[in-house]
């Protein structure tokens, strides 16, 4: 089973990956270009596998890159109380 099936295991697959990124000293600007880019693969290569992420891939299609920056941003808000430290 992909972490993609499950909105849980996805949100804390992201959470931990953030946490690592965030103790190796990454910036928030750089955590905030990454999660566009992730945004924007997903959006354009990855068929959803729940509701969560059709409600996302749906927002993402119809939103102009500055709100496709938001929602990655509001991305990482999320998952950033989630997930191991």
């Amino acid at each position: 089973m992909s972490v993609l099936d499950n909105w849980k295991q996805w949100e804390d697959f992201l959470a931990d990956r953030l946490h690592h990124a965030q103790n190796e000293g990454m910036s928030e600007g750089a955590v905030s270009n990454l999660a566009f880019q992730i945004g924007d693969y997903l959006a354009n290569q990855v068929e959803p596998k729940n509701e969560q992420e059709r409600i996302l891939s749906d927002l993402w299609s119809v939103a102009d890159k500055q709100e496709q920056q938001a929602i990655a941003n509001i991305m990482v808000k999320l998952i950033s109380n989630n997930g191991s430290r």
